[in-house]
This record gives C-alpha cells, sequence and structure tokens, in this order.
C-alpha cells in the first residue's frame, strides 16, 4: 500500500496527456491529501463535516482550496465536505469570490 501510494503522488505530479483510471486515482489521493491536511490545520475531524452548517465558512475555505489545488469536480467536494448538491457549493464560492 505505500508503495502504490508513493507511485500514485508520482503520477499525479507527472501526468503529460495521459488520461485514465490511474490519474483519476492519483487525482482523489491528491484531493485526500489536501482535504486532510485542512481538517489537521482547523483542528477537526471527518465527523465535523457532517455537523457544521452545509454553508459554513470553513466549509466554503475549504472547497476553495481544494478547487485551487486539486482537478476534483464540485460534486466530489460537495460528498466529502457535507454541503449538498454541487450547485448550492458553486453558489458559495461564487459568493465568495464575489465579497473579496
Amino acid at each position: 500500500p505505500e508503495f502504490k501510494k508513493e507511485l500514485l503522488a508520482q503520477m499525479h505530479e507527472r501526468r503529460g496527456d495521459h488520461y485514465g483510471p490511474e490519474l483519476r486515482e492519483a487525482d482523489q489521493v491528491h484531493a485526500q491529501r489536501v482535504l486532510s491536511e485542512q481538517l489537521q490545520h482547523r483542528g477537526w475531524t471527518e465527523v465535523q463535516l457532517s455537523l457544521r452548517r452545509k454553508g459554513d465558512a470553513q466549509k466554503v475555505a475549504i472547497a476553495r482550496q481544494l478547487r485551487a489545488h486539486t482537478t476534483m469536480p464540485l460534486k466530489w467536494i460537495a460528498q466529502r465536505l457535507k454541503m449538498g448538491s454541487w450547485t448550492y457549493v458553486a453558489n458559495c464560492l461564487a459568493r465568495k469570490a464575489k465579497n473579496e
């Protein structure tokens, strides 16, 4: 498992023009790592994602980080952050960008 994790990390860094299931898996592993770092930074656990409101400002901040540093779709972000539908996440991100 550790060797596979290392290969996926290398694939994420050297992606090139080839797309396939391996690269999607590498992207997902990278996104999960970013999410874990964001949760750790806030002192949160996965359980707290379910306990907080869908539009929680910190959840929106995490969603922004995921959009900035990963290629994961809004549907994935909405599911992982327990934010409801992907359109709600899109609206939250747009509102945040407009207010800056």
